[in-house]
Order: structure tokens, then sequence, then C-alpha cells
């Protein structure tokens, strides 16, 4: 059995604000060292289940901010790890690799933004209000499982806040399992439970997860993408982008028979809206 693993921060236990997943601000670095060491543990809790469920590969990817974030030391050592940025399938880079995988994870993942009582909740950056596939409200996790569900891999499990786990619950169905880690009290607050006690959880859901069937997440064609921007400044640079719609005044979508390249147009409008 062959296992994907995609790492973000936001949902690790103990994770509720910025100054712990900013790699960037050297007034909290030592905060952000911290909370790296707990994503680190999380993620090899993820890699002890796959190995326990009889994984013979698994792909660990740093799906984080500048994807920099996993110590490479304390990584354990059956996995290999993918980092580093930019890479074209971002958070997902690596899960079409010849010879595929059999299951996706999707660690310490957070909600979809605009989620009410979610930690962090967002779609890839502040600046993006509502990301939709064919009409539907999605997040990370949406956007990511569908690129999954192009190379035919189902997402098995996914862990974070409750908030992340029913939005997996309602895109994927009630076979996915899901790791409640933490209850958010609001975006900057939440009940967690102990880092010892989330790696425990992970560990023995991972396991228990992947002796089970999952379906991969697939879209019908032709697939679209909107994205609505919190500003008209960023839709005004978004549509720069070759195939790309104006829609609507912070509005752009683009549309194609192959979800890949749907998924490449995203990106495109995405980092493009960045440029202001």
């Amino acid at each position: 059995m062959r296992v994907y693993i995609s790492v973000d921060m936001e949902g690790v236990a103990g994770v509720v604000h910025e100054s712990q997943t900013d790699p960037t601000d050297p007034a909290h670095a030592a905060e952000y060292g911290r909370f790296r060491r707990l994503m680190t543990a999380e993620a090899n809790a993820a890699i002890e289940g796959a190995l326990a469920a009889g994984a013979s590969k698994v792909l660990v990817n740093d799906s984080h901010w500048f994807m920099r974030n996993l110590l490479a030391e304390e990584l354990h050592q059956a996995a290999e790890l993918l980092s580093g940025d930019p890479k074209p399938r971002s958070m997902m880079e690596g899960i079409d690799d010849a010879g595929g995988f059999d299951a996706a994870l999707f660690i310490g993942y957070h909600a979809r933004a605009g989620t009410r009582h979610a930690v962090l909740d967002h779609t890839y950056a502040d600046r993006v209000h509502e990301v939709r596939l064919n009409g539907r409200p999605v997040g990370e996790l949406g956007i990511n499982a569908a690129l999954a569900g192009v190379s035919r891999v189902p997402v098995a499990l996914v862990s974070g806040d409750s908030s992340v786990a029913a939005e997996a619950k309602a895109l994927l169905g009630d076979a996915v399992a899901t790791v409640v880690v933490k209850e958010a009290v609001s975006r900057h607050a939440a009940r967690s439970v102990a880092p010892a006690v989330a790696c425990r959880m992970i560990r023995e859901g991972v396991s228990a997860a992947l002796k089970q069937k999952h379906a991969p997440f697939v879209l019908p064609p032709p697939i679209t993408v909107e994205v609505e921007f919190a500003l008209t400044i960023h839709a005004d640079m978004a549509e720069l982008c070759p195939g790309a719609t104006r829609t609507a005044g912070r509005t752009v979508a683009f549309t194609h028979q192959d979800y890949r390249e749907v998924f490449r147009g995203w990106r495109a409008m995405l980092n493009l809206s960045a440029v202001v």
C-alpha cells in the first residue's frame, strides 16, 4: 500500500493564532519553532499509522506557507519528505507520481474561508473570499481532494478542528475518517487535546482508516472554478490568466474538461492576484 500525506499547520493541536504558524516574523520565531515541532509530531503519527496498516511507501508533502516547516531530522525515517516552494501541485505535489498512491491523508487541515467557529479559517490566502467548484463552495480540502481524485486517489482521513471534520464529511461522505484534535471557540481560540493525545488519535485513526475502502472525489466535466476575491484589484490581476473570465466585480472563473488544468488556472489566478 502506498500512502500520500499532505500536512498543513493550522489544524495541528494547540494552534490558535497566526503567530504560531508564521515563519516570516522574527518576533515570533520561538513560538513558530515550537509549533513546527508539533506539526512534525503529527506528521510522524500519521506515518506510524500508515506503517501499522501495511504501507510500503509513504510520501509526506509539507503544505504550509513556504512549505519548509517540517523538521527533516525529526521526520520518521520510513517516509520521504517533499518540501519547498513553488510546487506546480502546491499542497498536493507528488500525488500523480508514477506508480500512484492508494490513499491520501490530510493532516493539520483547517476549514474554508468564512466558516464560523473555525480556527484560522481561510482558503489558501486571506485575499480569497470564497472558491467554488461547479458552484459548490470549497476550501483547501475540496480543492486538494479533487486533484487527488484525478489520480483516482481517495482521501481516507482528515485531521484538524471540528469544523474541518464537518466539512470533510459534507464533501466526501461519511466514509472519510476524521480526527478532531480541537474545538474552535473563535477564529483565534480553541479547546484542544494535548499534543501527545492528538498524535495517538491520529496514529490510531490512520491505521483504522487505511483498512477501509474509500472512493476518490471526482468532479464531472466540464469543471469550473470560481474565485471570489476580497477586493476588485485582486480580480483585476487574476483575470490576466489566459482562459480566465471575469464574472463579477470580485469574481474570476476558469473552465476546462480536465481538473488538472482547472487547478493550474486556479493557481495562476491566485498568484496573479498577489501582484498588487
